[in-house]
């Protein structure tokens, strides 16, 4: 969720500054662009992974603080790398950066797996254990009020602030295979969501052809890799995540929507021609929810020939929730720039994690190629279309591509865009062998019609049909769930019920 904060109470000067401050960021960063200062020498890629915490019955385990606790003398996870997030029953890996050159994929795998291990064995000791699911199907209102969010001081202070926005409470209203109508008085709701985010280290150059083609595939990332299809006990999108996102963080009241006021929770509305576009965005449409600032004078900084921390506009930056967002860091003084694919939820294994990150890195890698790129051929409103069509139906879902037109995302994805992403992981150096082990599981889950949604939705069903109630059949399907993705085999191998 970002960086700590302390302060919990803003007046109008501190709003006048902190807008004055955003501009001298901006400034700062234009600065930094035009001189060419984010030297890449080879390509990087970086991971963070959100997690669930279930009891033994499968309900959630507000425990993320006690378990924590439980890591500070572990040998093999660095507790600067497991964090709390958003809600009590949340936690986050961060993998540090790394190129994927050789067996780097496999190395993804390997840590992941030791880390589960290792952080669900500790887990225990807090009667508790770890669940890689986009979204947690036994999880219930009562578990989604102020009092689940982490103690954190940014979560209750971003919580006060976005509810300020707003102006009342939150209204969930989802209709998808069957219909939800809830009302919430926190963000805590949005807690429900963990995902998997993949980050590629990029030059300003590089920026808008990545950030452009990673728009253009997320329709077909969803469609494979949906695996949310869940939530208070009702079937709804294949990637539930998407839609209640949107609604759980949405700082506009219904007139507001309906005067056209974008989301902080946004697809986007056009391609773009520098990483610059985004960030002047980010000033543009949206109000600050934390007006914090430092002493940093970011625009002499820059001028100065060193970097600068730019902590206001990263610190904005992380409020307005793109589903490939812009990230300005800084490592070893040296600034960078990445983007910052938000798109796929959490699990089912290690194994189909590493599979969906093969297939973003090669295709996006391969289109940034081409001669005549995909973005110039394919309206934006069209790649909106595919990303909300796969979101609701997943694999089932139809996609549009240039030069081929409507059809199946199975088959667009096994005919056309898994050999563009072969050729991109050979473009990145990924060992032959570790490329054809990761994208036959994309294969695999296009001919069996099965990711992690299907699987869900069809194990449920079955219990269901065996006379199962819907509680007892989702308590079911998760002990199942979690039994076979500790093993490590990729979610369409899995028994059926």
């Amino acid at each position: 969720m970002g960086e700590r904060v302390e302060r919990r109470v803003f007046g109008y000067a501190d709003r006048r500054n902190y807008r004055s401050k955003l501009r001298q960021c901006l400034d700062a960063l234009r600065v930094l662009t035009d001189e060419d200062r984010f030297a890449v020498e080879r390509t990087l890629t970086g991971m963070e992974l959100e997690l669930n915490l279930v009891t033994d019955d499968g309900e959630p385990a507000m425990k993320n603080d006690e378990v924590l606790s439980y890591l500070v003398d572990s040998p093999i996870v660095d507790e600067s790398q497991v964090t709390d997030e958003l809600g009590r029953f949340n936690l986050e890996f961060n993998l540090e950066p790394r190129p994927i050159t050789g067996d780097g994929l496999n190395n993804y795998e390997r840590q992941l797996s030791a880390w589960m291990h290792e952080v669900d064995e500790r887990a225990r000791k807090a009667h508790a254990g770890l669940v890689l699911i986009g979204m947690l199907p036994t999880l219930r209102p009562e578990h989604t009020n102020e009092d689940s969010l982490s103690p954190g001081e940014r979560y209750h202070l971003l919580n006060q602030q976005i509810l300020a926005a707003r102006g009342e409470e939150f209204d969930l209203d989802i209709k998808g295979v069957e219909s939800l109508r809830a009302y919430a008085d926190s963000i805590a709701p949005e807690a429900a969501n963990t995902s998997v985010q993949f980050h590629l280290q990029l030059t300003p150059r590089q920026f808008p052809h990545y950030w452009n083609a990673s728009q253009a595939i997320a329709g077909a990332q969803l469609a494979v890799g949906a695996n949310s299809p869940y939530m208070f006990g009702s079937q709804l999108w294949a990637e539930t995540r998407i839609i209640l996102f949107e609604q759980a963080t949405d700082t506009r009241p219904n007139e507001m929507r309906a005067q056209g006021v974008r989301p902080r929770t946004f697809f986007g509305e056009r391609w773009i021609d520098s990483v610059m576009d985004l960030f002047e965005e980010n000033l543009r449409y949206f109000p600050p929810l934390l007006p914090l600032c430092v002493k940093e004078n970011p625009l002499e900084v820059a001028r100065g020939g060193t970097a600068p921390q730019l902590a206001e506009l990263r610190l904005h930056n992380g409020t307005v929730y793109r589903w490939n967002r812009p990230v300005y860091d800084i490592a070893d003084g040296i600034p960078h720039l990445r983007v910052e694919n938000r798109v796929l939820p959490a699990g089912p294994t290690p194994v189909d994690i590493c599979a969906n990150m093969a297939f973003y890195l090669g295709l996006v890698k391969a289109l940034t190629s081409q001669d005549n790129p995909v973005w110039e051929r394919l309206p934006f409103a069209v790649a909106e279309h595919n990303f909300y069509s796969a979101a609701q139906h997943g694999i089932t879902t139809h996609q549009t591509w240039p030069g081929i037109g409507e059809l199946p995302a199975r088959v667009l994805i096994a005919e056309h865009l898994l050999p563009l992403a072969e050729t991109g992981l050979d473009a990145l150096g990924v060992e032959p062998s570790i490329r054809d082990r990761l994208l036959s599981i994309i294969a695999e889950r296009c001919r069996t019609g099965v990711n992690g949604a299907t699987w869900q939705v069809g194990c449920v069903q079955r219990m269901e049909a065996d006379g199962l109630s819907r509680p007892e059949a989702l308590r079911e399907m998760l002990r199942r769930y979690i039994r076979y993705s500790q093993v490590n085999k990729p979610v369409h191998e899995w028994p059926p019920a």
